[in-house]
């Protein structure tokens, strides 16, 4: 085969199937390959020296986007790295994932790893907040410095120091994701070190919440509550009432209470189901019989147990708000929870595995991880009755 020109190549004609091979006579391992979709320019050699060594053809671009001029320099590069022990294909891929830019990351982030809805939104929201403003999100990931992570870092750790720790925590994922996902061939991390290390002893402190309401006022909240519903007129106005009541009565998230369906509750035996909670931990929960009772009076058996004119009621702020009057603090929903573990442990004097387990939490002892069955929690009735009798006086 002579030295691959223009005019040589224009007159080579693609086969019908398979492929045809024309190498260069100037450049040892240089060639063209010509099949049914065109014309591509390639390159062939052994990684290192001898014949031991392993061979290696890539594909270096399609004829008419690269010249045979630029084609031939690519060649020269190629074949260079591979006489030095250097396998092209891996250093494509390495420069890929330096390239990868942060949105591209957080893409391949989502994709690779089993979310929940609310853990995905609060990855799109770091992309469209904090990452955008840091001006980050088409940025290769690569490319953010430790001094990069620590300015940004400070600046809003002055204005807002939990939302610092927040944001930054998932950059800090970020990072680590990639440096298990971006490997090289021999599986060596392609990001060997993690920018948000930088921050090591200057993460503000966190500060452990303990609202919750005063055991002195809980009698006046239910009161408070009870009287509302009495007179609450507007299904939402209801649906909010009642999903307050039901977390004060179960010390559940607001998320696993708010998206209860009626399929997932059995009034006659006196439990309701969480199928995929936070832990990922599918649990049956024994019902007190004041929830039992809320529940009978709710208007509907279908779809949503508290449902709004647009699905299912998300955030009761205005019965959190005047029950917060009542109670004389600023309430949340978690604030709630906390209550209902408040007075299981340290009012009923439950055992801790007992609360963690009908909270939902993953249990610290190892012998109840892994031996004991913290899915069916219907037995623990008695202890949930106690924590809603001594609620309610």
């Amino acid at each position: 085969m002579p030295k691959l020109t223009k005019n040589v190549i224009d007159k080579v004609v693609p086969p019908e199937k398979g492929d045809a091979f024309h190498w260069d006579s100037e450049l040892k391992g240089f060639g063209l390959r010509a099949n049914a979709a065109g014309k591509s320019f390639i390159v062939q050699g052994r990684i290192g020296s001898g014949r031991a060594a392993p061979a290696a053809r890539l594909t270096i671009g399609r004829y008419g986007v690269f010249t045979v001029d630029q084609a031939r320099d690519v060649a020269r590069e190629r074949l260079r790295d591979m006489r030095m022990g250097i396998d092209p294909r891996t250093a494509n891929q390495r420069v890929g994932a330096l390239r990868k830019t942060v949105r591209e990351v957080v893409a391949d982030y989502k994709r690779d790893r089993s979310l929940k809805p609310r853990s995905a939104l609060a990855l799109d929201q770091l992309l469209a907040g904090p990452i955008t403003k840091f001006g980050w999100a088409d940025k290769p990931l690569a490319s953010i410095t430790r001094a990069d992570v620590l300015g940004k870092f400070l600046e809003m750790k002055d204005r807002a120091p939990i939302h610092a720790n927040r944001t930054f925590s998932m950059v800090r994922a970020m990072f680590n994701y990639a440096a298990h996902e971006y490997v090289e061939k021999d599986g060596t991390p392609i990001f060997k070190d993690n920018p948000v290390n930088a921050l090591y002893r200057k993460w503000s402190p966190p500060r452990a919440s303990t609202t919750r309401i005063p055991d002195d006022k809980l009698g006046a909240v239910w009161s408070h509550l009870q009287s509302a519903r009495a007179v609450a007129q507007q299904r939402d106005t209801l649906a909010a009432i009642d999903l307050v009541t039901f977390l004060l009565l179960t010390g559940a998230r607001i998320s696993e209470a708010a998206e209860l369906t009626w399929d997932r509750v059995n009034l006659d035996a006196g439990w309701w189901h969480i199928p995929d909670p936070k832990n990922r931990n599918p649990v049956w929960l024994p019902l007190c019989t004041q929830a039992v009772e809320l529940l009978r009076k709710r208007p509907t058996r279908e779809g949503w147990v508290f449902p709004t004119a647009r699905g299912h009621i998300k955030d009761p702020r205005k019965t959190m708000r005047n029950i917060s009057e009542v109670a004389g603090c600023e309430l949340s929903p978690h604030d709630l929870r906390r209550t209902w573990t408040n007075t299981a442990f340290r009012q009923c004097r439950i055992e801790l595995w007992k609360v963690e387990a009908l909270t939902n939490h993953v249990s610290k002892g190892v012998t109840l991880q892994n031996y004991g069955d913290t899915q069916d929690l219907k037995f623990l009735k008695p202890e949930v009755q106690q924590v809603a009798d001594r609620m309610v006086g």
